[in-house]
Formats: C-alpha cells, structure tokens, sequence
C-alpha cells in the first residue's frame, strides 16, 4: 500500500504524486482513492485501493535505474517486419504494461520508424504519449523539470 506523497506510475497515464487517500460513493458504495497528481499535463487522477494490483501501480524507479533507460534508449532499434496494426498492438501492449524499459523500447523504436520511414497518425499519437509516459516518470526519478528531461531525451533519441 502506498502512503501520501509516495511518487507512483499508473500504466498508460504517467508517474504522479499520492495528495490524498479519499473515501467516495460511487454507485451507491463507499470506496478509498488515492489522488495522484500527474505533473506531466497537470492532472489529478483517482485510483480506487481494491484496484491497485490489477491496475499495475507500482513505485516509480530510482536515479540507479534511469540508466537502464538510457541503456534501452541507446541500443539500436529492431526493425519490424510486422504489418502496422501488428505493431500497434504490440507497442501498446508494452505501454499498458507499466514497464518503464518497455514503454522506453516503444518510444526508441518509433522514434526510429520515424526517421526511417515516418509514422502513421495512430503510431505518431502513441509516440507522444509514449514519451509523454516516460517523460513524466524520469521527471520524477530524477527530481528535474520536464523541459530538461524532454531535452535529454531528444538528445539521446537524435
């Protein structure tokens, strides 16, 4: 369980901040949320408790780990023989999966499509909000400003 002002990524939304733990009626029953602040596109979310396991909330990853993400980022690009809504798929399987090194191969490979051959308009939605995602947990990670880390990573991604 995590506590107020715990830093925490819910899959598919970005990394945030636990303001609050509330009880709500929703249909009728009484529930506990957490509100979690996403900084990144300045949002509150509510993620009801009974939830957190199937929804994949988990600690955002430490300064240590950032370089992993480097890592991932750096190595070079697969290319994919799949058709494109194969690899739409793919790719949001790997963003819904709340894993920090997936959604950083999501962003590594489209970014590279991107240069190669260009993306499609579903495949350039995913990867704005891939990078949105990363962005927002390295934000967190290493306590920086999202222009700094959106210039890290346009950088790393050049």
């Amino acid at each position: 369980m995590f506590q107020v002002g715990d830093k925490v990524v819910y899959p598919m939304h970005g990394a945030g901040v636990i303001e609050a733990i509330e009880e709500r009626e929703v249909l009728g029953e009484i529930r506990q949320y957490y509100v979690m602040h996403l900084p990144v596109g300045n949002m509150k979310v509510l993620v009801p408790l009974n939830n957190v396991g199937t929804l994949g909330l988990r600690g955002v990853i430490s300064k240590a780990e950032v370089q992993g993400v480097l890592q991932v980022l750096k190595d070079e690009a697969v290319v994919s023989t799949l058709a494109w809504n194969r690899r739409y798929r793919a790719n949001l399987e790997k963003i819904r999966s709340g894993n920090i090194l997936d959604v950083a191969e999501v962003v590594r490979s489209l970014a590279q499509r991107e240069k190669d051959k260009g993306l499609s308009t579903g495949e350039k939605k995913m990867f704005e909000n891939a990078c949105q995602i990363l962005v927002s947990e390295l934000v967190l990670a290493e306590e920086s400003e999202e222009i700094q880390v959106r210039q890290w990573l346009s950088k790393v991604l050049a």
